[in-house]
């Protein structure tokens, strides 16, 4: 296992930000962990990076203890924090050549961290002068500089536009073929585009943890019907394997069913026992956004 977290638990003062988490992130897979502010996202990662320590529990980076194994924990891990610290005075090259010194790390790699994560039309110029997108690049070829075998990635796409944000979505996929990626973010299309996995963290709880292949192959579906006058939701409940029923406006109805079946006839076969007039039916798997709202509630 590339990161293994067993029973977790931080606190800052009497609040608990995190509470007996635990999980497993294999080899080469890109696992999203998902949660809304406060959640204990930045707190795990700042854990699993040496940046604080636990007070309870413990967690392993390719095999090394984050408490007692420092060292070694920091040589396997790329982080990109949240807010991406930089040295704007210093050009792109010059940056990379004083991190390499730090790590310890041969000049020929900066080379190719800068071609690898598309930095070259942009490496001659000072980090200040770069946009947003290019600067989270720097950061990311920073990550990269010694070669980890773990990235972990904190918010990597925050303030992104959507130029920006397709091509560092391509850059990690490309990175996540070879090395583990474990990012955070709260905009869920990437999380759907990039991620193997979801996990998703709430008041400092785990409390999913599924394949995206899962939510897409269907383990529950949505069928949004339309009538032409209103139904009270509480008849819709009537049919069957229904687990909710939503009014989002006028007469339209997004009915949750907990089957992988498709339920469209049933519900075609309900409105016509019941003199009920559909005017469109049609079917959606459950989408890890409304997964999302529903568990962080």
């Amino acid at each position: 296992m590339s990161i293994e977290v067993i029973n977790i638990s931080k606190y800052y003062k009497e609040q608990k930000a995190l509470n007996n988490v635990s999980f497993k992130v294999k080899d080469a897979e890109i696992v999203g962990f998902l949660g809304p502010n406060g959640a204990g996202k930045s707190t795990m990662m700042k854990i699993l990076t040496t940046y604080i320590n636990a007070n309870e529990g413990s967690a392993m980076v390719n095999g090394h203890d984050v408490s007692i194994d420092k060292k070694n924990v920091q040589q396997s891990v790329g982080y990109l924090p949240e807010h991406n610290p930089l040295y704007t005075d210093l050009y792109v090259k010059e940056y990379l050549d004083f991190n390499a010194n730090v790590y310890g790390t041969p000049k020929s790699r900066i080379n190719e961290v800068i071609e690898l994560t598309g930095l070259t039309p942009e490496a001659h110029k000072k980090i200040g002068q770069l946009s947003k997108g290019y600067r989270q690049r720097v950061g990311l070829a920073n990550a990269l500089l010694h070669n980890p075998d773990v990235l972990i990635l904190d918010e990597p796409t925050t303030g992104l536009d959507p130029n920006q944000l397709v091509e560092i979505r391509n850059l990690i996929k490309s990175i996540g073929k070879e090395k583990t990626v474990f990012l955070s973010t709260h905009i869920m299309q990437e999380v759907e585009a990039m991620c193997d996995r979801v996990i998703i963290i709430n008041k400092g709880e785990v409390v999913a943890d599924k394949y995206l292949k899962e939510l897409r192959d269907g383990q529950e579906q949505i069928v949004i019907v339309e009538f032409d006058y209103r139904v009270e939701e509480a008849f819709l409940l009537k049919l069957p394997k229904v687990k909710s029923v939503k009014n989002p406006n006028g007469f339209i109805y997004e009915i949750t069913f907990s089957t992988e079946e498709d339920m469209r006839s049933h519900v075609f076969d309900f409105a016509h026992d019941n003199d009920l007039k559909i005017l469109q039916l049609n079917q959606k798997n459950a989408s890890l956004e409304s997964l999302f709202r529903e568990l962080t509630n």
